[in-house]
């Protein structure tokens, strides 16, 4: 059982809801959102207090799920300290041994674009980031704030993923991955390989958590979540321990 409360209050803060809109996850469901007020830049203090409740970041925006009747999106964290990469974790770790890896900043960067647009190419050209463009990526993934990073992999010279996340007080919050999708590739499981290297980089800086966003149980993209064992998830305003989902 693990539980944290916000530091900071907030309850000045003003909050917005959008009209519902066609939910990304479930079919035929509507969605509603709750954001921070888009004049408040989120600091690293409101940050470190709303991710606690649940609240996700997308370029300069705070949200969470508010959808009347369902409770689908549910907020989840590995607690660094107790997670065991399972065999095939371990695998992935040996083989990804070779690639770079590079922290920066989350500003614009050409090369990271051309990653980013082939990868909505080819994996999501189905969804609502079809097509990519500049505004869209710089909207979504660059944040002029000091707890915005970018976790770029290197083959050699070739770029091959690159992780957005927040560095908060308590954790550090996966944001986006995107990565190669080239046929040569697959079997480094790229996607799952950013969240390892999350963990551990997370460990190496003594923090406690790796935030996953939300996981909803009858999503079948979003169950490569329930590998990374135990996690805890957001009841209410308490984090427990569910093991296993």
């Amino acid at each position: 059982m693990s539980s944290n409360t916000p530091r900071q209050p907030v309850r000045d803060l003003r909050f917005f809801l959008t009209v519902p809109h066609a939910c990304s996850y479930l079919e035929d469901r509507e969605a509603t959102t709750l954001f921070l007020d888009p004049q408040e830049v989120p600091g690293q203090g409101v940050y470190d207090a709303l991710a606690l409740l649940g609240f996700r970041r997308s370029g300069r925006h705070l949200y969470r799920p508010h959808c009347e009747g369902c409770s689908a999106c549910i907020s989840v964290r590995i607690p660094v300290a107790d997670f065991t990469p399972n065999r095939n974790q371990r695998r992935l770790t040996r083989r990804n041994q070779d690639l770079d890896l590079r922290i920066r900043p989350a500003i614009f960067d050409k090369e990271h674009y051309r990653l980013y647009s082939g990868y909505i190419r080819e994996r999501h050209a189905d969804g609502d980031m079809h097509p990519p463009s500049h505004e869209q990526y710089r909207t979504f993934l660059t944040l002029d704030q000091p707890y915005a990073r970018l976790m770029a992999f290197r083959l050699g010279d070739r770029l091959v993923s690159v992780t957005a996340f927040d560095q908060l007080d308590h954790g550090l919050s996966a944001i986006y991955t995107f990565f190669d999708t080239a046929a040569d590739l697959d079997r480094r499981s790229l996607g799952t390989f950013a969240i390892l290297s999350l963990v551990a980089r997370a460990k190496s800086l003594g923090l406690p958590h790796v935030y996953l966003g939300y996981w909803i149980r009858e999503c079948r993209k979003m169950r490569y979540k329930q590998d990374f064992q135990p996690l805890e998830m957001l009841d209410g305003r308490h984090w427990r321990r569910v093991l296993p989902l």
